[in-house]
């Protein structure tokens, strides 16, 4: 049975009407119409619907909706309004201004097909929240071995994203700001 659930999703308040079992990443998709976070395998194996929960990746395709009520949901769309608050911009710079995270991934070219990037993206936001100077091996791990499962590309573009955290987390420690 539909029940009436608040969300926060990328800082704004929304009420949507789903049963509380409903998958977070329909919601987000269907619901709030963000394209983000994608459908990959379904099953939290792949990585394309990873979204950040209370600044924890989650997976969304297998999240019920019901655990993100109270909480703070971040997608991909969601990012630049997180640098921005982080490094205390007013609302009209917000509004022009990319997560380092994102200006890295075009910067360095990342995406041949891009269906994977909205996760990678958010995983590597993750990291480098937790650690401002990851070494390879470190950024390696967080991609392939924090649970539940590892990040897919199918187009093998991991040695770019890899150069692309590298960027991001030195444009982050220097406090830059990407224009949009």
């Amino acid at each position: 049975m539909a029940s009436e659930l608040t969300l926060t999703v990328n800082g704004a308040k929304h009420v949507v009407s789903v049963t509380p079992e409903t998958p977070l990443l329909f919601v987000l998709r269907n619901e709030l119409k963000l394209t983000g976070p994608r459908l990959g395998c379904g099953l939290a194996q792949c990585g394309t619907c990873a979204v950040l929960v209370d600044g924890k990746e989650v997976r969304s395709c297998i999240s019920p909706v019901s655990e993100a009520v109270g909480k703070r949901v971040t997608t991909i769309e969601g990012l630049p309004a997180v640098w921005a608050q982080e490094k205390g911009l007013s609302g009209t710079d917000a509004t022009k201004t990319l997560h380092p995270v994102q200006q890295a991934w075009i910067d360095e070219q990342v995406p041949q097909c891009g269906y994977c990037q909205s996760g990678m993206m958010i995983v590597a936001v993750q990291l480098l929240a937790k650690n401002p100077n990851p070494t390879v091996a470190q950024i390696k791990d967080a991609f392939t071995n924090t649970p539940p499962s590892p990040h897919l590309c199918r187009c093998g573009t991991y040695t770019a994203i890899i150069d692309a955290v590298q960027r991001a987390a030195t444009a982050m420690r220097a406090g830059k700001q990407a224009p949009r």
